[in-house]
């Protein structure tokens, strides 16, 4: 276990540089497996969770070789269609196997997906949509067992926007013969990213970013190279840090579109907000004014920056309301906050918080990825020292993030047990 010592109260100020997004690496990677040759993926963001991936498909039979932010990957040893269950375990994305085994081999034998703890992510809508290709599904000992004489394209209705979900049918639907269409499609940067790999490699997908998505299959897949899109999460939780400790941070690599609802809640929070070209500057004003906040599918406020903005709100000029309408259980780090000193109260799926003058450092445990960049904003801005225990975890997510931190002046150490 690691931990994350900090000695909060002071100003955020600098420049720091974004890395690629983990939302998209985690599809991005697997989806190489699709095609006949070496695909090389650049700018991923050397975290846990792609280091864990590059292991799997390693397992798998695939070459895999990196070198700085790059990956070249060899699928042509790649041959089974069952994945490694213990390193499955350690990833929610790992489901992403699913679609691309079962466009491989015509069977997939997949756990069902570990990764963080905030409540529970059914597949029905995976299983729903490989169903509707024609596969046939069923789960024993945790396990998700797909087999498929052929896959063959089809009209599909998703009952909720789910990214993972539509992921993984257009990843099993690049290979399947016929047009598939799916309806009520997430709309996330990270399904964009992907389908401009899946096409660069030969694929036909057509309307990604929209609600309606269009797949027509190919037999066969070429390499291709491709560059990961910024991190919007990490964009995001910079522009937070600036916020809860009145800093002015300039966050370089981003694509400003992607931050429109945060750019849009921290203005009306008091932050003064510049944007030009690929970088954002965030300036934090004294003391936050209260907001309110409901997280939706994209272009909503997103579910995974909701945790950090409680930080900021905890320290707010009143009271503010958000609204968690994802996960069930994603205000479960709330009552680590209030050993920090924040008035924050949970009804349901809301968190009232009533903003205090200022937190007061404590030792906090880490539970899931976004509650720790959480607890890590809430300790920047407290009085005295602040320990974040379960770093390993917010380094699933986030690369170098106490050399960043370090960068714009803020006092951490990692500390590793």
């Amino acid at each position: 276990m690691s931990r994350l010592v900090i000695r909060g109260r002071n100003k955020l100020k600098g420049e720091v540089t974004v890395g690629g997004s983990k939302n998209s690496s985690v599809a991005l990677v697997p989806a190489a497996l699709l095609a006949d040759g070496t695909g090389v993926i650049d700018n991923l963001p050397m975290i846990r969770d792609v280091r864990v991936f590059a292991q799997i498909l390693s397992d798998l039979g695939a070459v895999v070789s990196v070198e700085g932010n790059s990956m070249a990957i060899a699928p042509n040893g790649f041959s089974s269609h069952v994945a490694p269950y213990d390193l499955v375990k350690k990833l929610r994305a790992s489901y992403y196997l699913m679609g691309v085994l079962l466009a491989k081999f015509g069977r997939a034998e997949v756990g069902l997906p570990g990764g963080c703890d905030i409540g529970p992510r059914p597949i029905d809508q995976h299983i729903k949509g490989f169903k509707a290709l024609g596969a046939q599904a069923s789960v024993q000992g945790g396990v998700v067992k797909l087999y498929a004489e052929k896959l063959v394209g089809a009209p599909m209705y998703l009952d909720i926007p789910s990214v993972g979900a539509t992921i993984n049918i257009m990843l099993a639907a690049s290979r399947a013969e016929g047009t598939t269409t799916i309806e009520n499609a997430a709309k996330e940067p990270h399904v964009v990213d992907l389908a401009n790999f899946l096409n660069a490699m030969g694929a036909r997908v057509l309307g990604a970013g929209t609600d309606v998505v269009r797949i027509r299959g190919v037999s066969k897949m070429n390499s291709a190279n491709h560059s990961v899109i910024p991190d919007d999460m990490e964009a995001a939780t910079f522009m937070m840090a600036a916020v809860a400790t009145a800093g002015d941070v300039l966050v370089r690599n981003v694509i400003t579109k992607h931050l429109e609802p945060i750019t849009a809640k921290l203005k009306e929070a008091g932050a003064t907000i510049t944007e030009n070209g690929d970088y954002i500057r965030v300036q934090g004003p004294d003391r936050p004014r209260p907001i309110n906040v409901k997280t939706l599918p994209y272009p909503g406020f997103p579910t995974d920056a909701q945790q950090p903005l409680v930080s900021v709100l905890s320290r707010a000029d009143g009271v503010s309301v958000v609204q968690e309408s994802m996960y069930d259980n994603r205000l479960g780090y709330v009552s680590e906050l209030v050993k920090m000193g924040a008035q924050i109260k949970v009804e349901g799926r809301s968190a009232i918080i009533e903003g205090v003058p200022r937190l007061v450092g404590a030792p906090v445990k880490v539970h899931d990825l976004r509650a720790g960049a959480s607890l890590v904003i809430a300790g920047l801005s407290a009085d005295g020292v602040t320990e974040v225990n379960g770093m390993e975890i917010v380094q699933r997510g986030y690369e170098m993030i106490p050399e960043k931190l370090k960068g714009l002046g803020a006092d951490v150490t990692l500390e590793c047990e």
